[in-house]
């Protein structure tokens, strides 16, 4: 039976991988942050921990002796990085560096060989020259989010040297229902279900004209377990190769939800206009594709339309369990 280690259960991608992984019969062990809320799979055994604290993650890890580990634990949001960059470098890139290192000595005391992948993100590309991008493409970030994940991505090569096998799989943008509402696909998605019942006029935005790679969360999920059971590491881009404005994923999610005229409810907040924003991600996942078998299942339409749908039924159920007056 496989042994598999995750951080940031806690999260969208944890949750998911965590179900997948015990669908194909695993032992999941997660590191659980004391701040984690969110509903974990049942079968899952929860170690107690911040990733920050090495010591005690590396005593943990050496100890389970897992087969292999996800990193999928960090300050996930762009603009929370800027106004938190020393708290983002240390949980995204130290700490991440740290767990590497981790792995590679629990392969040397094991003498088993340890599977280890890094969940990167399509920021270190920062403002890219070219596009699509892939995995040759200049490694040069221009927020603290990339910065700090950058850092993270390089060690992987230098621990693949190392022998270890070790993956950074730079995942494009990928969501779910299970988004938490601070990122701005789900900021849509439920603001425009709390227009369609009524309880809410307006949604607050700030550039519509930023372009993103959007894709199915468990399809990206999906990914990183066929890159940690490959027979060679190597690093993957995982992305759709299609980009779409935010004002297109805010068209969609009104028409899905059967509302016209969704200018009349969007307003521009200059408080959401990031400091420096790419204008534009979109990869190429040939190598992906090639190596691991892997292709995305599900289209944009689909992917707004499904957290569109669960976002009216959450709304829907919330207004009928309030006491009438």
């Amino acid at each position: 039976m496989t042994r598999a280690f995750i951080t940031g259960i806690g999260g969208q991608d944890g949750s998911y991988l965590a179900e997948q992984l015990l669908s194909a019969g695993a032992e999941v062990h997660a590191l659980a942050h004391p701040d984690d809320r969110a509903p974990v799979a049942r079968g899952v055994e929860l170690h107690p921990g911040d990733l920050t604290d090495i010591a005690q993650t590396r005593h943990l890890l050496l100890d389970l002796a897992p087969d292999e580990v996800y990193n999928l634990a960090g300050v996930s949001s762009v603009a929370r990085s800027w106004s938190e960059p020393d708290l983002t470098g240390q949980v995204n890139g130290l700490a991440a560096v740290a767990l590497l290192e981790s792995a590679w000595q629990v392969q040397e005391a094991s003498g088993r060989a340890v599977r280890f992948v890094q969940a990167s993100s399509a920021e270190i590309f920062g403002e890219p020259t070219s596009s699509p991008q892939d995995e040759a493409t200049l490694v040069k970030p221009i927020n603290p989010y990339g910065v700090s994940k950058a850092y993270a991505h390089l060690a992987v090569e230098v621990y693949r040297r190392r022998k270890l096998h070790a993956v950074s799989a730079i995942l494009y943008n990928h969501e779910s229902p299970r988004r938490p509402t601070q990122f701005v696909t789900r900021k849509i998605t439920a603001t425009v279900a709390a227009i369609a019942h009524g309880e809410a006029d307006t949604l607050a935005l700030g550039n519509l004209d930023a372009r993103r790679d959007w894709g199915w969360a468990p399809d990206y999920v999906d990914a990183l377990v066929r890159a940690a059971r490959a027979d060679d590491a190597r690093d993957y881009v995982i992305a759709t190769g299609v980009a779409h404005s935010v004002r297109e994923f805010v068209e969609a999610a009104f028409a899905r939800a059967g509302l016209e005229d969704w200018e009349s409810h969007v307003v521009i907040d200059p408080a959401f206009v990031r400091p420096v924003d790419a204008t534009e991600l979109v990869g190429d996942s040939s190598r992906a594709r090639k190596f691991l078998g892997w292709a995305p299942s599900v289209g944009f339409e689909e992917l707004v339309g499904r957290m569109v749908d669960r976002d009216l039924e959450l709304v829907g159920d919330q207004s009928s369990s309030r006491p009438s007056r």
